[in-house]
């Protein structure tokens, strides 16, 4: 609870909104899915699957996002450079790790739309160049 205490309050906001980001893409994939499961229904579910898998995928990507946030806190505490550069690629490693066990997770558990549950790690990424576009100061 001490981490969130001291949280910054950039943090707070830009995981706030990434967490919009991303779960506006995991409707709009819903959708998506939704449509194309009545265009061809033996082909494209739409089922609890689909619904889980952009659930916790979405999960993952905000909390990839907000450990990235805290790193960068933490490492703009550190005095000495080395030790920030190695919190930096340590965080980098666990993250990415977390991230890659959640794709094999998605792919092998029958109860995860393996699609559903991938993409919506890519909707941070997506939702923050899109505001980088329309705010383009």
């Amino acid at each position: 609870m001490n981490l969130l205490k001291n949280l910054a309050p950039a943090i707070k906001k830009e995981t706030k909104r990434v967490g919009i980001f991303t779960f506006s893409g995991v409707i709009v994939m819903w959708i998506v899915f939704l449509i194309l499961h009545a265009c061809m229904p033996e082909k494209i579910p739409f089922d609890y699957t689909v619904i889980l898998g952009g659930l916790l995928g979405g999960f993952i990507a905000i909390l990839n996002f907000f450990l990235m946030g805290v790193t960068v806190q933490k490492v703009s505490a550190e005095t000495n450079e080395d030790n920030a550069r190695l919190r930096m690629k340590a965080s980098y490693s666990r993250r990415t790790l977390l991230q890659m066990a959640w794709v094999i997770v998605a792919i092998a558990a029958p109860c995860f739309q393996f699609a559903a549950g991938i993409l919506p790690l890519l909707f941070p990424s997506f939702g923050i160049k899109l505001m980088g576009l329309i705010h383009k100061e």
